[in-house]
């Protein structure tokens, strides 16, 4: 089918501004030069000569490094990160011949299942090779300004500086506007279900060198391996690449610009996205123009969780918080997950010292701490809570108790004694931060 794009108007940028816009690429891969045309606009909107940027040997070695720096596991031929470090030039070398004789292969991925957080559920994990990896960030730093340069400033997941607190920021400061209704949008299966001709249609409207496109082609079919058997996928972007995230913003990115078009105040976090109004009627409106476009792009709305709602009457839940009248609340499954992480360290037959267990403790609470410290005071207070009484129930079976922390052990071990041992409090660092936003 063919894939509407709507036209962005961009006006030039002196060349001096262009350092400072894009100071997140790499200086190697792309040369102000090539910012410069960038910004301008190259010939026809379509870039040629691309995959030489790609198999070029410093390349390579910075994509091996932010491979390193990611971590992760072996694919399916069993080539951790530290055995490709120590044969990395004569790997890197061999990967940049292969990519420029047009040799390379990806190889199959290798599937594993991981457990949600704080479900019972189950979901799968594709993990590509090393070398693969490399490849793929490398491709990656070399067609991600192109489309960087065209994405929505209304787009926040897996950009470069920015992140899920400036999509928050959007969404309550629109709120503090008066759009107090919400399309409240999911996607369902959306990284399973992205259509691979549409998506390559996307692509090939801004990149014309074929050897690039083949190679993202190359990876929407790679073959998965799970066990014993094999398939290629027929739809969908590899989950666990590192060129997965771009390619769903990709095609995503039509959506921002012709919500945006008509008006409407769309947020959106990878494939989670809420759209903003001041009025019941112009919400479901929305509705049904997201709702045509998702069948021109063959992707499907959640039935159960796609609904219109009201801020001060239902309130919605977007990126782990729960907005409701003029309050942001931790979403319930969020303050399980923490308690989940915790009860692991601070179950009653613990043998380690009581400083010992807040040591392991504290990072979990701290790392949690950062995202929802906007939250409101009463979550803080009540989770803060819950970890005191985990400690004081260790506290009460080494003295021969059974059950809970209750009753006197609140008096043997007041919150000043875990206070002393460096135990993190939610409730009083919250204190803390919204003291230092008034000053």
């Amino acid at each position: 089918m063919e894939v509407k794009l709507v036209p962005v108007a961009r006006r030039p940028k002196p060349a001096r501004e262009i350092p400072d816009r894009w100071s997140w690429i790499e200086p190697s891969v792309w040369t102000d030069q090539m910012l410069l045309a960038l910004e301008r606009g190259v010939k026809n909107g379509k870039w040629h000569s691309l995959i030489d940027k790609v198999y070029r040997p410093t390349t390579l070695a910075l994509a091996f490094d932010a491979v390193k720096r990611n971590k992760g596991a072996a694919g399916v031929d069993k080539v951790s990160i530290e055995k490709f470090r120590r044969h990395r030039d004569s790997n890197l070398m061999k990967l940049s011949e292969l990519l420029e004789t047009n040799r390379y292969q990806p190889q199959c991925v290798r599937r594993v299942w991981i457990t949600k957080p704080g479900k019972t559920e189950q979901r799968p994990l594709g993990i590509p090779t090393v070398r693969d990896r490399v490849v793929q960030s490398a491709l990656r730093m070399v067609v991600e300004p192109i489309f960087e340069n065209e994405f929505s400033e209304h787009s926040y997941g897996f950009r470069p500086k920015r992140g899920c607190k400036d999509a928050l920021r959007g969404v309550w400061n629109l709120l503090q506007e008066g759009y107090r209704y919400v399309l409240d949008a999911d996607l369902k299966g959306y990284f399973d279900t992205i259509d691979h001709e549409i998506l390559m249609q996307l692509v090939r409207s801004k990149i014309a060198d074929n050897r690039i496109l083949e190679l993202i082609q190359s990876y929407l079919n790679q073959k998965v391996m799970e066990t014993s058997r094999s398939w290629t996928p027929e739809s969908g972007t590899p989950q666990g690449a590192v060129i997965s995230p771009l390619l769903a913003n990709i095609y995503l990115n039509p959506l921002d610009h012709k919500m945006a078009n008509d008006g409407y105040k769309m947020i959106r976090y990878a494939d989670d996205f809420v759209i903003l109004c001041k009025s019941r009627k112009e919400a479901e409106t929305a509705l049904s123009i997201v709702k045509l476009w998702c069948e021109e792009m063959k992707l499907t709305l959640h039935p159960d969780k796609t609904k219109v709602v009201s801020c001060d009457e239902e309130g919605f839940e977007f990126l782990g918080y729960r907005f409701h009248k003029n309050n942001k609340y931790v979403c319930k499954k969020n303050i399980q997950r923490l308690r989940s992480k915790v009860s692991k360290y601070t179950r009653r037959n613990n043998a380690h010292s009581m400083a010992t267990i807040i040591s392991f403790i504290n990072p979990i609470i701290r790392g949690w701490f950062e995202y929802y410290k906007h939250s409101h005071i009463s979550d803080s207070i009540g989770v803060d809570g819950w970890i005191r009484m985990r400690l004081r129930s260790i506290k009460r079976k080494r003295n021969g108790g059974r059950g809970r922390g209750r009753g006197m052990d609140n008096h043997k071990y007041p919150n000043t004694y875990f206070h002393e041992l460096g135990l993190f409090s939610l409730a009083l660092n919250r204190e803390k931060a919204v003291a230092r936003v008034r000053s």
